[in-house]
């Protein structure tokens, strides 16, 4: 009897330590992206975007791992869609973002929060599936649009006198 399946080992298509560098990436690239939004004291920050990086890229790393058990979809029997799982994967996350969006005397706030939950979200996927490049380069950007933005917002903001929005 093999030891490991005693205690639940169960053999992955993905090699574990291949599985464990694309969450610890995931981890990394949320955590980029939620400290801009940490520092700008925005309700969801580092450690929301790090677990919705984590947790989307772990059920995507977990939707493939079941196609490729069921022996990947060959089965007449069995039919396996992991397009399915990021389709649930991405509409959770944009529950989580709408939750962080609300209304308070007439302001709309938490509008970029939530969009960079989904972003961060998005990231996870695309580490888990093993697109690093597409990975970084969108966490990168993300960054660069949330600080450069902001920036500049409070620039229009203080030479125009206009009421400081989010969405800028």
């Amino acid at each position: 009897m093999d030891v490991g399946n005693e205690f639940g080992y169960v053999q992955t298509y993905l090699p574990q330590h291949i599985i464990a560098i694309r969450l610890l990436i995931a981890a990394v690239l949320g955590a980029i992206i939620g400290f801009e939004r940490e520092v700008n004291t925005a309700q969801a920050g580092l450690r929301t975007h790090i677990l919705v990086a984590i947790a989307a890229s772990l059920f995507t790393i977990l939707a493939f791992e079941i196609y490729h058990t069921l022996d990947g979809g060959s089965s007449d029997t069995v039919r396996a869609d992991p397009v399915r799982a990021v389709e649930a994967v991405t509409a959770g996350i944009a529950f989580l973002g709408a939750g962080a969006i609300f209304r308070d005397r007439g302001n709309v706030q938490g509008i970029t929060t939530g969009a960079g939950m989904w972003l961060a979200g998005a990231v996870g996927v695309a580490t888990a599936l093993g697109y690093y490049i597409i990975a970084i380069g969108v966490a990168v950007l993300a960054v660069l649009v949330l600080a450069v933005l902001r920036a500049f917002a409070h620039q229009v903001v203080r030479k125009h006198g206009l009421k400081e929005s989010n969405d800028l």
